[in-house]
């Protein structure tokens, strides 16, 4: 900006290399809409150039230098202005000086560090961005683009089910299995409820899917817990030896990956909650928390054709024919992320 509307001003943009075939995703904003990013991921390199532009041709601009950072940020909403950098680069792109015209800079950050996932929630938000700054003596230029970032995960085979007994001595005994305990965002989870004793009248069940965002630390610690799906799975009460199947879609939610004590700033957990509701209204659940990953895409890319000659006999004869040979691409490789134990919940009853 200029100051009092005089002297030379320049608008400032940040164009990515590649960015015609980038990938993009949707990231949520403060305000609950969903804008559009270009993806990166862990130890990717970033390249561009960044255009700047004179607002008035013929006047010189006088600046203290021009620099380029990417920054990874959190942000905790109770703290607003204090934001915690947990990644920072930071390269020069011009000494102080003048311009006398459009400028253009390339730039380069090699194999650049990520290691969390973008996150947008109730009290906190993670971001990763370019800033460029066209120090000034009296107001810096400053441009900022924002990136999207995904964490590739993968799990071995061995994901072991989850078994649990829950009831009330006496009235309720029911037992419930879920086919594994870590997911990826695109999974189906599949279980079973058995009823074991049954001598209250149940007028309902339903399962819900809840996320729980715990932000800060010590006696300043915050709990927001959002429920993301709700399925009514039973209505009317069940007899003894009855079992109720149960099949959730993940993949229509607005999911994340579980983020466990990230940057020791926050936390992102995820549960299934399961509720009975008795004919006096009152509410018996029980949660189990499960992991959320986020599983590498599968890029099929176009298959190579090699042509291969096969000689076919016609009428006594020999025919030169082409044939194909299909060549698939290989697999891309997925990140293997350490292994965290899976804390059970604990049984609670609302009368």
């Amino acid at each position: 900006m200029s100051f009092f509307g005089f002297g030379q001003s320049a608008e400032i943009d940040i164009i990515l290399d590649g960015a015609a075939s980038r990938r993009t995703a949707e990231v949520k904003t403060e305000d609950g809409k969903k804008e559009r990013l270009f993806l990166f991921f862990d130890g990717e390199s970033l390249s561009g150039k960044v255009n700047i532009t004179l607002k008035r041709p013929g006047y010189k601009l006088e600046h203290q230098g021009i620099k380029i950072e990417f920054l990874g940020q959190i942000e905790l909403y109770y703290d607003r202005g204090n934001h915690h950098e947990f990644t920072s680069l930071v390269k020069e792109l011009a000494r102080p000086g003048e311009l006398h015209h459009n400028t253009s800079y390339d730039f380069d950050f090699n194999q650049v560090e990520k290691p969390y996932e973008v996150y947008t929630g109730t009290n906190v938000k993670l971001r990763y961005f370019l800033r460029v700054t066209v120090v000034r003596r009296l107001t810096d230029l400053v441009k900022e683009v924002d990136l999207a970032v995904h964490t590739l995960s993968s799990y071995p085979e061995m994901n072991s089910s989850i078994k649990m007994e829950v009831g009330i001595e006496d009235s309720l005994h029911i037992e419930f299995e879920y086919n594994k305990s870590k997911y990826h965002l695109k999974d189906v989870i599949v279980g079973k409820i058995y009823f074991l004793l049954v001598r209250i009248k149940i007028r309902h069940m339903e399962i819900a899917i809840i996320r729980r965002e715990t932000t800060g630390s010590g006696p300043n610690v915050f709990n927001e817990n959002e429920t993301i799906a709700k399925y009514e799975i039973m209505d009317g009460s069940p007899v003894r030896g009855e079992s109720i199947p149960i099949r959730v879609f993940l993949a229509g939610y607005d999911l994340t990956p579980t983020m466990r004590d990230i940057n020791k700033k926050f936390s992102v957990r995820y549960y299934l909650n399961l509720v009975l509701v008795d004919e006096e209204e009152r509410r018996y659940f029980k949660q189990q928390e499960i992991t959320l990953w986020r599983k590498g895409d599968r890029i099929r890319k176009s298959l190579q054709m090699a042509p291969v000659p096969v000689t076919t006999p016609t009428n006594g004869e020999s025919d030169q024919v082409q044939a194909f040979e299909k060549i698939p691409t290989p697999a891309l490789p997925e990140d293997i992320p350490r292994e965290e134990p899976c804390a059970e919940g604990s049984p609670s009853e609302d009368a």
